[in-house]
């Protein structure tokens, strides 16, 4: 009996979308075999492996993951025929520089398409996604949990993953108390997407095998919430796809990838910060929407920012922390701390990139576009340290925390912290409420 050769495939990656395509197109199937995944984007997730425990019986030794900078030297040390883009918050520029490294490498591009890389849940599955990082997700996620709270409706949120440490102990992850961010070692990026869940009471899946975890969420939820992740789509089949656009960058909407997908396949499309913005902008961006998706239903909103202690802000010298990620590949220079800054009257936003040590200068170095504002980067044990000794280096009064997570749980800063928290307020109709209660009648959960 003739053996059939396997297709060498690579992952192109930034250590979360990428493990999900392996797991549902690659694992446990003999046509293909992977021979590595490589990493972007995010740091110190490359010079590891996917591990056996993960990766099936036709990966007894797990797989290699590289820098995406090797790329074309493994096209070619392995006679790679495809090599599969698998992560998320790219322009369209960038994309096709990545499809000609890979052309002119001698291997062929793939994009992967957007239903066979999901997952059917059991429960219906309201997902939210975006148009770029920064749009806003987090806001409506929690909006949307909100409403279902009120509505006496179990949920659960499953998070998109952000497996950076041991990824064999991070198969199926449940977050409720704060205890259980330590107990996984969650970076600051994670803690960013739960603490405020977890502070309202929601639970969160989160983790590496998004099957195992939506059986998990399933046993305790009538509904389930997708909170997507940068603008990558939905990992499980939506039921209602609710799209974030973000009118501050009109040009994102229809230009960034895989953003342009969910604007064109969402139910609803939110045009949040519409109170930041001129209404000119607000405009454009609808425009650009109804190019691509006639039928979604647009619900306008307000992004509205309070602090907890404004008089932290007030006639201050302040140092304004950001969202690490919005600020990094996200592509802002500056982001909702810098907004709130100004906002509460704080009398100088000081520069901390002079100040900036190890990991953290580097990262501006990486991301020159970064205005006066610190990512909260905590990716390491060394980045975390590096964080904390650039805060305590600047010569402000009080910190202006943009970023959802309570740094001083953590580090040990040198100056008072004002944390600033954005809700999400719909100021047309049908609004999110309306919407949500109209799809759990049709579904028969209320």
């Amino acid at each position: 009996m003739t053996q059939t050769t396997r297709e060498r495939v690579i992952i192109m990656g930034a250590a979360g979308r990428d493990f999900h395509n392996f797991n549902v197109l690659f694992r446990d199937n003999p046509r293909f075999e992977v021979v590595a995944f490589t990493a972007a984007q995010i740091p110190f997730i490359d010079n590891r492996r996917y591990p056996p425990e993960l990766a099936g019986s036709l990966y007894p030794e797990g797989i290699p993951i590289y820098p995406e900078s090797m790329l074309e030297e493994l096209i070619k040390k392995y006679n790679v025929e495809k090599a599969m883009l698998s992560y998320s918050d790219l322009t369209a520029e960038e994309v096709v520089d990545k499809a000609s490294r890979v052309i002119a490498a001698g291997a062929e591009f793939v994009l992967p398409g957007v239903f066979e890389t999901m997952i059917k849940s059991n429960k219906p599955v309201i997902a939210v996604t975006a148009s770029r990082t920064g749009a806003g997700k987090s806001t409506v996620s929690r909006r949307v949990a909100s409403i279902l709270k009120g509505l006496g409706v179990r949920f659960a949120v499953i998070r998109h993953p952000m497996p950076y440490g041991d990824l064999r102990r991070m198969v199926v992850q449940r977050f409720a108390t704060f205890e259980d961010l330590e107990r996984h070692n969650c970076t600051i990026e994670e803690r960013e997407e739960y603490e405020q869940h977890i502070e309202e009471g929601n639970i969160v899946y989160a983790g590496v095998d998004y099957e195992a975890i939506i059986r998990e969420a399933e046993k305790e939820s009538q509904v389930v919430i997708w909170d997507g992740g940068n603008n990558d789509w939905p990992f499980y089949v939506p039921d209602l796809w609710i799209t974030v656009v973000d009118p501050t960058r009109p040009r994102d909407v229809l230009s960034s990838y895989p953003g342009f997908v969910n604007v064109k396949l969402a139910n609803v499309i939110v045009i949040n910060k519409v109170n930041v913005v001129d209404q000119s902008n607000v405009e454009n961006v609808e425009k650009a929407v109804r190019k691509v998706n006639s039928k979604a239903v647009i619900v306008k909103a307000h992004s509205e920012a309070t602090a907890s202690t404004p008089e932290l802000i007030k006639g201050k010298r302040v140092l304004v922390i950001e969202d690490g990620p919005t600020v990094t590949h996200g592509g802002l220079g500056t982001a909702a701390g810098y907004y709130a800054a100004r906002k509460y009257g704080a009398a100088e936003i000081i520069d901390p990139r002079p100040y900036a040590v190890g990991t953290i200068k580097e990262a501006y170095e990486k991301y020159p576009h970064i205005g006066p504002v610190l990512p909260a980067l905590g990716y390491s044990p060394q980045q975390l340290k590096d964080l904390e000794i650039t805060i305590n280096n600047v010569p402000a009064e009080s910190i202006v925390l943009g970023t959802p997570s309570n740094i001083a749980r953590y580090l040990r800063v040198n100056k008072p912290v004002a944390r600033i928290k954005f809700e999400l307020r719909e100021i047309s109709k049908p609004d999110l409420r309306d919407i949500i209660t109209e799809f759990l009648k049709h579904n028969r959960v209320i």
